[in-house]
């Protein structure tokens, strides 16, 4: 599942609008999730949605739309978790779009677990981040405790027990795009005219 509904205010426009080079960061994603061996990839749209399926070429994934995307994370994490309605699933891959280097090696190596009663969080320096990994078992409870900007932190908070922390530093960049300057050293950015129509 990619989270791609956030609207970028501090990095000046909709995450899903992000490109490195001519293509869209959601586009890679996608293809990553794909190549790490995802079966179904799933991707949440909030801001620009309309956007983004005029621009982008999403034949290959689930797109879900979600219209509250202004509460937070919480919320998109929610409308993905319904968009999986393939009982054979045992368990979900959760990324956000703004991980440039975010590889497929490092989905496959969080994925190695796909059991339904699993919670698998990716370490950079020993600090969790995504991806991450969640068991069908836990999807319930997550949506229900999925809030505003935390996401699945409230949930996982209370389950920290059971969580297998898998270092992905050898494998992957763990970095989220928050900023204009980061946004320049991966050399993403947002078309111009996107944004002008985004907010004209």
């Amino acid at each position: 599942m990619i989270i791609a509904a956030g609207g970028g205010r501090r990095i000046g426009g909709p995450e899903a609008l992000l490109h490195q080079g001519e293509k869209p960061l959601v586009s890679r994603m996608i293809d990553t999730l794909a190549e790490a061996g995802c079966v179904e990839v799933v991707v949440v749209l909030g801001a620009a949605a309309d956007q983004v399926r005029q621009t982008t070429d999403l034949a290959a994934a689930t797109v879900v739309v979600n219209r509250a995307w202004g509460t937070g994370v919480g919320s998109s994490i929610r409308a993905g978790l319904a968009a999986l309605t393939d009982e054979t699933i045992e368990a979900v891959v959760v990324v956000p779009v703004d991980m440039p280097g975010l590889t497929a090696a490092a989905v496959r190596r969080v994925a190695a677990l796909p059991y339904p009663d699993v919670l698998v969080c990716a370490t950079y320096d020993g600090l969790r981040g995504y991806p991450m990994l969640f068991g069908r078992r836990h999807w319930s409870g997550i949506a229900t405790l999925a809030s505003a900007d935390v996401g699945a932190r409230p949930y996982l908070l209370a389950h920290k027990d059971q969580i297998v922390d898998i270092a992905c530093d050898s494998v992957a960049d763990g970095s989220r795009i928050d900023s204009p300057e980061l946004m320049a050293l991966y050399g993403l950015n947002i078309p111009e005219q996107r944004v002008a129509s985004e907010v004209g």
